[in-house]
């Protein structure tokens, strides 16, 4: 597969610069996505605002982005990129809106180079600032791209996009499962006559004390997988974003201890009330609280439970100078006890339903395991796909 170097001022039809004044927020009108609102890979739709019909006409005079464009910051941090999949949308500071021209560059292809490492390093080379680092248009449009002819860009991002449309899929599918186990809790609340019991009478809990320091790099990249507030994901926690060695494990002295499989950490400052069930063995900082179910079956029962208290966490938090969440506040909390046999027909389905959607996250770490190990092959013409028909 052979290669043409190209500029991106030359490869791109549209590349609009959202900079300047922020448009006046509404109550309603436009959807507005800021930088906040682009993760990685996707779309947050619940980090948005909106504007007016008129802010909207006046905010968007450079260019309207449309589906399939891609958007990528430009700043804190650079370079995540997501493509848009609605064109009723405002765009706000930070972001860049790029499409391909159709006959040299296409869209998709754009979207995945920009997420390999040699894209992230090709924004790195032509980011400015010292306290907040970026890229400007000028400096964007002056990066060069290796471009393979434009079948073999479609079938490169055909490729990719089956293994994110399988990932997005498990997703959506998790969501619906969510929704069905929370539907099923709430129905049984309301026919609930077994009156009420402590949350510290059916959990056991545990605050997270490994905190190693940082200034000691011994401690840090091992095989201890290290759970911190940043890591609850509302879902099943399988990997965490950094690791320990034995040593930083150990550094924790008599607070050396594993949260262990099917139990639910919580966040207990910062964003206080976030859950997530414990996956994997895995220890704590200080800003986690883990719960275990005295009896493992009611796993599904009591992370219902939290679930809908979550909005009531950080009201219940305490402190003057930063407010925390302590397992003295979570124990006293009322939980609505069901008939023997209630509990027992939510806690079947319930574990079945949670047993689905832990596979369907653990499938999803091995499809975007298995994407991020083709992206850079096919990028580079490591892996040749132009003789295959797609």
């Amino acid at each position: 597969m052979r290669f043409k170097t190209y500029k991106m001022e030359d490869v791109l039809e549209t590349l609009i610069d959202y900079r300047g004044k922020t448009p006046q927020k509404s109550d309603n009108g436009i959807m507005t996505l800021s930088a906040k609102s682009v993760r990685d890979g996707y779309i947050d739709y619940s980090q948005c605002y909106f504007i007016s019909e008129d802010e909207y006409k006046r905010f968007m005079v450079r260019g309207f982005p449309r589906v399939g464009d891609v958007l990528m910051t430009t700043e804190a941090p650079l370079g995540v990129t997501a493509r848009l999949d609605r064109d009723d949308i405002a765009l706000a500071q930070r972001l860049l809106t790029l499409r391909g021209k159709a006959a040299v560059l296409d869209t998709g292809y754009l979207y995945y180079y920009l997420r390999s490492p040699k894209g992230q390093e090709k924004l790195k080379e032509r980011q400015t600032g010292t306290t907040v680092t970026g890229i400007k248009q000028a400096e964007f449009r002056k990066i060069e791209i290796d471009l393979p002819d434009i079948k073999s860009q479609k079938k490169i991002t055909s490729v990719l996009d089956a293994i994110d449309e399988k990932i997005r899929c498990n997703k959506d599918t998790n969501e619906n499962l969510y929704q069905q186990l929370f539907a099923l809790y709430y129905y049984y609340c309301d026919s609930a006559d077994g009156g009420e019991v402590e949350l510290g009478a059916l959990c056991q809990f545990q605050e997270g004390y490994v905190n190693p320091a940082q200034t000691r790099p011994e401690y840090f990249d091992g095989d201890v997988k290290w759970l911190r507030a940043v890591d609850i994901n509302e879902s099943f926690i399988i990997e965490t974003s950094r690791t320990l060695t034995q040593a930083g494990f150990q550094s924790a002295k008599k607070s050396a201890f594993l949260f262990s499989p099917n139990t639910i950490a919580i966040s207990k400052s910062g964003t206080i009330g976030r859950l997530g069930i414990v996956a994997d063995y895995m220890c704590g900082n200080r800003a986690v609280i883990n719960i275990a179910p005295k009896d493992p079956l009611l796993l599904p029962y009591i992370y219902a439970f939290l679930k809908s208290h979550q909005k009531e966490f950080p009201d219940l938090a305490v402190g003057s100078v930063q407010k925390n969440l302590y397992v003295s506040l979570l124990e006293p909390l009322p939980v609505k006890i069901f008939a023997p046999d209630t509990l027992s027909e939510f806690c079947n389905a319930g574990n079945a339903i949670l047993r689905t959607i832990g596979n369907n996250c653990r499938e999803n770490i091995r499809l975007a395991q298995l994407r991020d190990t083709l992206l850079p092959r096919l990028m580079s013409g490591e892996l040749d796909l132009s003789g295959m028909n797609l």
